[in-house]
């Protein structure tokens, strides 16, 4: 069983991180830039016991940038397998999940893994969960759509993603135009179609 915790700020830079309890010794999922290195706090992680992807938190293609692939998402859904399998009976442990700034690249998973380790879970229910855990959460939308995809839950996933979008900009009208200077415009207009 996953369940989830309010965000921490990392002590190391600007990170941000979302604890999900798993099996009882603590695992890692963390999403950097290609070019940052791994932190060095996360050598206290067995490699086993962590998985590290390096993509950007983009959207739309852009030159130079390395997208969220379907692979990326494979390897976080295996992961996630794995962490069940290890779990099987128990409830105690943790999970960090860990990007720059806590709220596209972190959260994505996030649903992505509150969704696989509990498959009879309502698609909005996940995505509440998501925004309580972090507030200024906004998964991107390129992961979910991966994550969709291969957890067979298809145009209900995505369509709950557009519900979630939705509130949250009906939270705080001043958000929209920042998303869209952020290359979030895409995300937005999904947000506003009805």
């Amino acid at each position: 069983m996953l369940t989830a915790e309010s965000p921490k700020q990392s002590a190391s830079r600007c990170f941000c991180s979302h604890t999900v309890h798993a099996p009882e010794k603590p695992k890692l999922l963390s999403i950097i830039d290609p070019d940052w290195p791994d932190p060095e706090a996360f050598q206290r992680y067995e490699r086993h016991q962590s998985l590290i992807l390096h993509f950007h938190d983009i959207i739309d293609p852009i030159l130079g940038h390395v997208p969220p692939e379907m692979e990326h998402m494979e390897a976080i859904l295996s992961f996630g397998q794995r962490l069940r399998a290890e779990s099987e009976g128990r409830q105690d442990g943790h999970l960090l999940i860990h990007c720059h700034m806590g709220i596209a690249r972190s959260m994505a998973p996030m649903a992505t893994l509150l969704g696989q380790a509990n498959p009879q879970e309502d698609e909005d229910q996940i995505f509440t969960r998501v925004g309580q855990i972090g507030r200024r959460a906004w998964p991107n939308s390129v992961i979910i759509s991966h994550a969709a995809a291969l957890m067979g839950r298809g145009g209900r996933f995505v369509e709950a993603l557009r519900r979630f979008y939705e509130r949250r900009l009906a939270e705080g009208s001043d958000q929209e135009e920042p998303l869209r200077r952020a290359g979030r415009g895409p995300e937005v207009d999904l947000a506003t179609r009805a």
